[in-house]
């Protein structure tokens, strides 16, 4: 039986159901109606629920994904999607300017390739696991506080049975297996915004970004808000709708891992940045979901002029958040626990407990705030800010991948970052994106300097 995952009716509902608590609606009398014909509880950890369920349940489903919709949310007000109405929330919204190719940009857009590559690989075995299994994972290995990539090796049965590795992942991830970089699609999304770039310039549309996803990304290659959307775009609907169509994920962390070439491309032009990070996330995402990737932009382009430390970086990229929403308020929470703590564990386990109970393990939210949080905490370090983005959990491969693109510019140079983390990778990607199956990061850099030097 094949039970496609993130777009089954009766699965999406309970997501919406917490999506809809967390954004200031009031989804109670819904959710009573959905228990009492039987429904259940949105899968905790995977994408779909074990079997079907009769097509009445499904059709109330669907109904019942449609009313919650229509009702009215306490936070529209903080926390809109629209670009205006965001500007207008950002008081220090940073003043447009010229891009900075000084220092030399492509050592540094290299060293973000890789830094990308490595902090995903990273956190690629260890996906979907707890926290203290990944803890557990690491300590049997003697690789705790976290200092290299994970190794089944030395794991005792035991444990190895009740934290299991990453299904997918374990057979390319693991220190013992890495032959180059294995596909994810926190690598395939840089690839398909580079084409967009490629093929429509800066002053792309939200459609140019469909019509690139149509034409090259599988769908079975998209998760989450984005199959939603892509399944949105099949049956008709036009962007932004697309992200608003029975879909419970649109505040999840997709629209952030697709913002590094917004902000590789703009170096020292954080509004810009933004500006196209909105335009890309707008087409599957919402309110603090588009918050996410545009913090991310405006980050990334600060760290690419290769003049600002990482806590400059991170303050720029919170003038492009509405202050009041919850995305902001839960990333200046991080930087103070990571800014009064010297114990990582301590800092984690703070922000498991102020997220974890309300929050899916994909949302953008926490983990946002643990990006932020491991970079502040390691001062912009490559290897402190990639180890302590994966030990904190959550969507581990996500936020190891933004933490090392920073953390990479911030180093300047492929040479800057530890060869027992780059070696492995032996300069080779493997993607299910258009051509570039088997390309270098090197090349890949000389790509994206070509685009952001183009006039």
């Amino acid at each position: 039986m094949l039970r496609l995952t993130w777009v089954q009716p009766e699965d999406l509902i309970g997501h919406e159901l917490r999506q809809a608590a967390l954004d200031g609606r009031e989804p109670s009398a819904v959710a009573a109606r959905w228990r009492a014909a039987g429904g259940c509880d949105a899968p905790a950890r995977a994408g779909a629920s074990p079997g079907p369920v009769s097509r009445r349940l499904r059709l109330l489903a669907e109904d019942l994904l449609d009313e919650l919709a229509e009702l009215p949310s306490a936070l529209a007000q903080d926390e809109p999607t629209d670009l205006d109405r965001i500007r207008a929330r950002c008081p220090r919204w940073p003043a447009r300017c010229e891009p900075a190719f000084s220092p030399p940009l492509r050592p540094r857009l290299e060293a973000a390739w890789l830094g990308r590559a490595v902090g995903c690989l990273l956190g690629k075995p260890v996906e979907k696991l707890p926290l203290d299994g990944i803890r557990s994972l690491a300590r049997a290995t003697g690789n705790w506080p976290l200092a290299t990539y994970f190794t089944a090796r030395g794991v005792p049965a035991e444990l190895a049975a009740r934290h299991p590795w990453n299904r997918r992942s374990a057979a390319t991830s693991l220190a013992e297996c890495i032959d180059g970089m294995p596909e994810d699609d926190d690598l395939n999304y840089p690839l398909l915004n580079l084409l967009l770039l490629q093929r429509h310039g800066r002053a792309f549309t939200t459609a140019d970004v469909a019509r690139v996803w149509l034409d090259e990304l599988p769908a079975g290659r998209a998760f989450t808000a984005e199959r939603v959307a892509y399944r949105n775009l099949l049956c008709g609907l036009e962007p932004p709708h697309t992200a608003r169509h029975r879909n419970p994920f649109r505040e999840w962390i997709g629209a952030l891992i697709r913002a590094d070439l917004h902000g590789w491309t703009n170096p020292g032009d954080p509004a810009a940045a933004a500006e196209q990070a909105h335009r890309d996330a707008v087409l599957t995402h919402t309110a603090n979901g588009v918050y996410a990737a545009m913090f991310a932009a405006a980050v990334i382009a600060t760290a690419a002029t290769g003049s600002h430390d990482v806590h400059a970086c991170l303050r720029t990229g919170l003038t492009v958040v509405p202050p009041e929403s919850r995305l902001a308020r839960a990333v200046r929470h991080a930087v103070r626990l990571a800014e009064t703590h010297d114990d990582f564990d301590d800092v984690a386990d703070a922000l498991h407990a102020a997220h974890s109970p309300a929050h899916h393990w994909v949302h953008a939210v926490p983990n946002t705030a643990l990006i932020a949080a491991a970079l502040t905490h390691a001062d912009g370090d490559f290897t402190g800010s990639i180890c302590r983005a994966v030990s904190g959990g959550w969507d581990t491969d996500s936020n190891g991948a933004t933490a090392g693109s920073v953390a990479g510019l911030l180093a300047g140079s492929p040479a800057a970052l530890p060869d027992r983390w780059t070696a492995p990778l032996k300069n080779r990607l493997s993607t299910s994106v258009a051509d570039f199956d088997g390309a270098g990061f090197d090349a890949l850099a000389h790509l994206t300097h070509r685009e952001a030097t183009r006039p």
